[in-house]
């Protein structure tokens, strides 16, 4: 299915990596949405989280292992993503799905502001969670209206960043 427009109404094979609360809602959504959606994940019980109307496929294995991948059909995927509780897990099966297995559109969840920053620098889409709750709970706090992605992006970037700063001093 590789070069099927992800903006439209078309169906995407997408694989996911992890099937905790965040992997387990957006395989749970996207076979809803008609997506063909397979999830990875190393502990089988992990798949109790899905919808029961998931009608994706379930693979018990190692997000890192290409074997796993193999299985996971990740050569015919339009769209990755690592969503486990690993920052470096996550990024390491993200470049391998980009560089080993040429899937077009790869995103990372990370925990970590700064290391999100230097992944988008080398290019991987990263969504670091811990900025946008921090963005979304402050916009709450004082009463606004839910602030863009990038903003959030850029305050946990910023943010990070001035923590480093004061921890080199």
């Amino acid at each position: 299915m590789h070069g099927v427009s992800s903006g439209g109404n078309h169906p995407m094979k997408v694989v996911i990596l992890g099937c905790g609360r965040v992997g387990s809602t957006i395989a749970s959504v996207m076979c809803r949405e008609g997506h063909d959606v397979t999830i990875i994940d190393q502990n089988p019980d992990s798949f109790r989280r899905l919808a029961s109307d998931f009608t994706g496929t379930k693979i018990v294995g190692n997000g890192i292992d290409e074997d796993t991948l193999r299985r996971a059909e990740l050569d015919k995927a339009d769209a990755f993503i690592a969503v486990t509780n690993g920052d470096n897990r996550n990024i390491m099966s993200v470049q391998l799905a980009k560089v080993r297995f040429k899937v077009p559109k790869v995103v990372a969840r990370i925990y970590d502001p700064i290391r999100a920053a230097a992944y988008a620098e080398l290019g991987i889409e990263t969504v670091c969670t811990t900025c946008v709750g921090a963005g979304l709970i402050r916009d709450k706090v004082l009463g606004r209206e839910f602030s863009s992605f990038e903003e959030y992006l850029r305050l946990g970037i910023v943010n990070a960043s001035m923590e480093a700063d004061h921890e080199r001093r």
